[in-house]
């Protein structure tokens, strides 16, 4: 069949009352070298989509590829100079990760199996039906939503746990935490870089996700990045991805964390702990919008929010040589503090009642009631660990099916001594070592804090157990 009766007997099944399926956030790149194939799937999928450009050969497709990343790269097989499967097969050295569609007016078993094995992901014979063309492109972006959400749940299963109600949203009525709230609703719609700032423990997670679900991304992915978790020499893939052979023992290619942020946010959990190397890499990738799979000709282009939080005083890392300056001035275009829960008022008890229905539900148990002395002492305590102290408060005394050791601490309040800060930290977290029998490892997984905030502590007040 010529090109020109392709056309005509796609167009012929264009019409018609038919339940198109949702391509609106799709970006489709066409390669085709017949003008009047090329300008019938622009008609077709322009109105349907986010965004469609077209290409007569494939030196001009690459040039697309190169300024923005496209989800299906729509390309007939057979064009003058080079095919569509070899140009496939060298778009996937190369490191692009879009899905491709192959079309071709020759129904040959040698040409559908060498699609398959250079990695196309449908293949389609003129002519086609409009309806054909659209439920592959809709199985394409399913398949890819799966992929990313599954990848992105293994990678918060790994990392952040279970999903929680709590997580997606700062939780309390204190005037501080509002203040807050308003500054993020502020800020979400907006594509600027924000950075969260804060103790270890007070949600600065918790307020990320709240921008991510207020902004315009909120229906694609929100990755976070535990930057003092990946290993140096792993970071690279982790985050970019890597090729098929890049090192010993990548055998098969993979896409990084970045890539499956694409259209969300991108969070940088405790980006002090960043390796002084990659720091720049970092920069570059916040300034070009671009990355490098590993084993990659290259570069690809994102679009992606970046948000980034510390608990560290980065203006003293940057004075002492551990954090780039440039780096610093540009990802600190909005710094958000999120309040320690000391500060919080009657947000503590707030809290502590959503963690114990969502942890009651998770494990199983009946909730303790709280009566009016748990209730003093939860608010009166300092909470050096915070958020995630009390989280781990609540769950204790649910496994343990009472609260423990309030009473005794409580008391200890009315000791003029244990007002200052320092002293009731100092008998909380030898309470929590007593009741772990002096493991370290254990009573600093309660607490929410490091084992060396322990060891340090424990060092100061002339403590060996």
């Amino acid at each position: 069949m010529t090109p020109k009766s392709a056309i005509h007997a796609a167009e012929e099944h264009a019409g018609g009352d038919v339940a198109w399926p949702d391509l609106s956030d799709s970006s489709i790149l066409i390669v085709d070298d017949e003008p009047g194939m090329r300008s019938f799937l622009v008609r077709a999928l322009r109105p349907k989509c986010k965004a469609v450009e077209a290409a007569a050969d494939t030196e001009e497709a690459e040039k697309h590829l190169a300024e923005r990343h496209f989800d299906i790269v729509v390309v007939d097989n057979v064009m003058p100079g080079k095919s569509g499967i070899v140009w496939l097969e060298e778009q996937r050295l190369e490191g692009t990760s879009a899905d491709f569609i192959l079309i071709t007016a020759y129904a040959d078993l040698d040409s559908a199996i060498g699609a398959i094995r250079a990695g196309a992901a449908d293949f389609l014979l003129k002519p086609f039906r409009t309806s054909q063309l659209l439920a592959a492109l809709s199985r394409c972006l399913e398949r890819g939503r799966l992929q990313r959400e599954n990848a992105v749940l293994r990678h918060e299963l790994h990392g952040s746990g279970a999903p929680s109600p709590l997580r997606d949203k700062l939780t309390g009525s204190s005037r501080v935490i509002q203040a807050t709230r308003d500054l993020i609703a502020k800020v979400a719609p907006l594509p600027s870089s924000v950075l969260f700032t804060g103790e270890s423990g007070v949600g600065k997670e918790v307020a990320a996700r709240s921008l991510h679900s207020l902004s315009t991304r909120a229906s694609n992915p929100f990755i976070p990045i535990n930057c003092a978790a990946i290993p140096a020499e792993l970071i690279d893939s982790e985050l970019f991805g890597h090729l098929k052979g890049a090192f010993n023992w990548a055998q098969s290619s993979r896409q990084g964390l970045v890539s499956y942020a694409q259209g969300g946010t991108l969070f940088f959990d405790e980006v002090a702990d960043l390796p002084l190397a990659f720091q720049g890499k970092l920069l570059r990738m916040l300034e070009d919008r671009r990355i490098r799979p590993v084993g990659a000709e290259r570069e690809t282009p994102i679009d992606v929010r970046f948000v980034f939080a510390t608990n560290k005083n980065l203006v003293a890392a940057v004075k002492d040589g551990t954090f780039r300056p440039d780096l610093f001035y540009r990802i600190n275009v909005l710094e958000v503090q999120i309040p320690r829960l000391h500060d919080r008022g009657t947000d503590v008890l707030e809290l502590a009642a959503g963690f114990m229905r969502e942890l009651g539900l998770q494990l199983g148990l009946h909730p303790i009631p709280f009566d009016e002395r748990t209730r003093a002492y939860l608010q009166h305590y300092s909470w050096p660990g915070n958020v995630r102290e009390l989280h781990n408060y609540v769950e204790r005394s649910l496994i343990l099916g009472h609260f423990p050791s309030h009473l005794e601490r409580l008391e200890s309040l009315s000791d003029p001594r244990s007002r200052l800060l320092s002293e009731v930290e100092r008998r909380h977290i030898l309470a929590v070592l007593r009741e772990t029998g002096g493991d370290r490892e254990q009573a600093a997984g309660i607490l929410g804090v490091s084992r060396k905030t322990i060891d340090r502590k424990c060092s100061s007040w002339n403590v060996s157990a």
